[in-house]
C-alpha cells in the first residue's frame, strides 16, 4: 500500500527575473515587474510530500520528524530572507522562476529520500500561484 505524506515550510526570499543576455526592454516585456532591478519578494509556501509504502515497523512511509529536519536545513536554511540572485548559487546563471526554484528544491531533497519513494514538491509563490515538480 503506497501513501502519500507531507510537510508544508514556509520561507521568504527575493528575486528579480531578469535574463542578463536580453536588453532592458525585453525583460520588461516578458517579465514585466518582476524583472524590477531593486528586486522583489515572497513569502513562499512549500509542500514536501513523499510517496512509498508504510514500514510494516515504523507504521511510517517516512518519519515526519526526519523530513522536518531535512526541509529545515535544505531548503529554509539555504533559501529563507535570501535574494536568491546573488546569494543561491544554484541561481547564478538560473532565472530564479518559481519553476527553476522548485526544481532546485527538489534537487536539494532528492538524495536524502531514499529511491524507492517518490518525491514531489509544490511551491506557492502567491496563494494562488504555484507549481509542482516531482522530477519527471
Amino acid at each position: 500500500m503506497r501513501v502519500k505524506v507531507s510537510r508544508k515550510a514556509h520561507f521568504n526570499a527575493a528575486h528579480r527575473l531578469h535574463r542578463p543576455d536580453w536588453d532592458e526592454t525585453r525583460n520588461k516585456a516578458v517579465f514585466g515587474k518582476c524583472s524590477n532591478p531593486n528586486y522583489h519578494g515572497h513569502n513562499y509556501e512549500l509542500i514536501v510530500s513523499v510517496t512509498g509504502e508504510i514500514d510494516r515497523e515504523t507504521g511510517f512511509v517516512m518519519d515526519m520528524k526526519l523530513l522536518r529536519e531535512l526541509v529545515a536545513k535544505e531548503v529554509e536554511e539555504a533559501l529563507d530572507h535570501k535574494n536568491l540572485n546573488v546569494e543561491v548559487l544554484e541561481f547564478k546563471d538560473l532565472n530564479p522562476t518559481a519553476e527553476n526554484i522548485a526544481v532546485v528544491i527538489w534537487n536539494k531533497l532528492r538524495p536524502h529520500v531514499t529511491d524507492d519513494k517518490k518525491l514531489e514538491v509544490t511551491l506557492f509563490e502567491t496563494p494562488r500561484n504555484f507549481v509542482t515538480y516531482s522530477g519527471e
